[in-house]
């Protein structure tokens, strides 16, 4: 049974999604910036990595900044869209 109340609208579901992520981008690079070592022990733990080396310079964190927001756009544009075909079957 189809319920149209249901259904995400993907596109605010996806900008909704980016501005979430984006501010944590902001906040991982401002505690890179101002305190790497933190940084570098909480990410090595998030990711299970070892020799990570903790910087961030404006260019790169733009570049990482463009990155983190269009794969999480895209991410949950694809999360709304199974959502809404999912509750149609």
């Amino acid at each position: 049974m189809y319920c149209k109340n249901m259904e995400l609208n993907k596109k605010r579901f996806a900008l909704a999604a980016t501005e979430v992520i984006g501010v944590w981008y902001v906040i991982c690079a401002l505690l890179v910036a101002i305190v790497p070592d933190l940084a570098m022990k909480l990410f090595s733990w998030m990711v299970h990595l070892v020799n990570l080396q903790a910087g961030v310079s404006f260019p790169e964190a733009i570049y990482g900044f463009l990155e983190v927001v269009i794969l999480t756009y895209a991410t949950a544009y694809i999360f709304a869209w199974l959502h809404n075909r999912s509750i149609t079957k």
